[in-house]
């Protein structure tokens, strides 16, 4: 199989996620759309690596220590969002205003 579907669909996801990144308020939203971001270069490393060298697993590898940096990501980042809540009872990125004197 050719490898521009796959690259179309990576640009699509990464854009999506650029998207959301700059127009939502919301941190919930925002971590979504790093997530979508992370994937659409999870994607990219998969297709790059069975185009170039189908018999080596590089690719894979990396994929998988981006799954795992995501994750980690994901549940510091849901952390931090749910401690601000807490305390502010929002999390409008607006509202966040925690490091202003």
């Amino acid at each position: 199989m050719s490898l521009e579907p796959f690259l179309i669909i990576a640009a699509a996801l990464f854009c999506i996620g650029i998207y959301g990144l700059i127009t939502s308020r919301n941190a919930v939203r925002v971590l979504m759309s790093v997530e979508l971001m992370l994937n659409a270069v999870n994607l990219n490393l998969m297709a790059f690596s069975n185009y170039l060298d189908s018999a080596s697993i590089r690719g894979q590898v990396f994929t998988i220590f981006v799954i795992s940096i995501a994750a980690a990501e994901a549940a510091v980042g849901l952390a931090i969002v749910l401690s601000i809540y807490r305390s502010r009872d929002t999390v409008d990125m607006e509202q966040f205003n925690l490091l202003r004197w």
